[in-house]
């Protein structure tokens, strides 16, 4: 699987809303984009984060559910990602 997508956002406090986010995009693996990878360092040194917190695996699809297709509904791009858990990546029943 290829990550082409990587969003990073700031939520400067408990209970505060993301702002702000970022998105980067390439046709090859984002996890080893060098470019990408220093740009969203440099994005969270510019936002002064305390901490960071990271998901280890691909989280999902590139598309935005509400933006790219209907909400509550499957991307229907990405037909692996239908109906499947988004942490661990098996199959809902």
């Amino acid at each position: 699987m290829r990550a082409s997508k990587v969003v990073c956002a700031i939520i400067r406090s408990e209970g505060a809303e993301v702002d702000p986010i970022k998105k980067w995009f390439t046709n090859t693996d984002a996890r080893r984009a060098e470019n990408i990878l220093g740009e969203v360092l440099s994005f969270v040194d510019e936002n002064l984060a305390n901490s960071v917190v990271m998901v280890d695996q691909i989280f999902g699809c590139p598309h935005e559910e509400g933006i790219d297709y209907p909400e509550g509904e499957s991307c229907p791009d990405c037909l692996y990602w239908k109906n499947r858990d988004r942490f661990t990546q098996e199959l809902i029943h």
